[in-house]
């Protein structure tokens, strides 16, 4: 069964209701990426961080997977599926896709700010005062700029087992995870999606200039014939 390796952007759960990384103004859901996304924020102000992603979950239980995370799943009945999303929401797994890495943490958990290895799932607000097992605050897994990215490398080992690639909804502008492409082999097939694709038309490369609702089924309808 040949491996189809996926990555994924906020495009992808745009359509869904999730609002995409900007807006036209540069401020994140209307306030400053670097009050809400970055270490020094949540020093300085721990209790909007809080607030901030506390939106953001209770959003989450408002919106469902679209067409294009329902496509992915079904592609998993003849390949061999993996997906790399820089999306913190929980779609592609509700959508029914059963090898997910998340890149950039994901918002239904918490974590520890004694030891990041220190993993919870949390469906709820996390407030000030809600501690860790060793009396620490909890905080947002999810990775903020200026920190490491725990799951590159395993999404770096997945890449490179990729006989097929997908990226959808992502500007390929954001790194490390724009990087990823460079660790497929010359010959591996990529197909990217998105309304202003980034890259054009090449050779082992094809885009579709549209919005992952409507090019991921084509696609994946596309991949489904060839494996029979």
């Amino acid at each position: 069964m040949k491996k189809v390796v996926v990555l994924t952007g906020a495009g992808v759960s745009a359509e869904s209701g999730i609002k995409t990384f900007r807006d036209a103004n540069g401020l994140w859901e209307g306030h400053d990426v670097m009050d809400v996304a970055t270490p020094q924020g949540w020093e300085r102000n721990m209790e909007l961080v809080l607030d901030f992603y506390n939106q953001r979950r209770r959003q989450l239980r408002e919106v469902e997977p679209n067409a294009a995370h329902k496509a992915l799943k079904d592609l998993e009945s003849s390949y061999d599926v993996h997906i790399i999303t820089q999306n913190v929401d929980d779609l592609h797994e509700r959508a029914g896709s059963t090898n997910v890495i998340h890149l950039h943490g994901e918002l239904k958990k918490a974590r520890s700010t004694f030891d990041e290895d220190l993993i919870m799932d949390w469906e709820g607000d996390i407030n000030v005062g809600d501690f860790c097992d060793h009396n620490h605050q909890l905080r947002p897994h999810v990775v903020w700029f200026g920190e490491a990215v725990p799951m590159m490398e395993k999404a770096i080992d997945t890449t490179m087992e990729a006989d097929i690639l997908i990226i959808i909804g992502t500007s390929m502008q954001v790194y490390p995870a724009a990087g990823l492409i460079d660790f497929i082999s010359d010959d591996t097939p990529v197909y990217f999606i998105d309304p202003k694709p980034a890259i054009d038309s090449q050779r082992n490369l094809t885009v579709y200039a549209e919005k992952a609702s409507e090019g991921v089924p084509r696609v994946v309808e596309d991949l489904l014939k060839n494996a029979k």
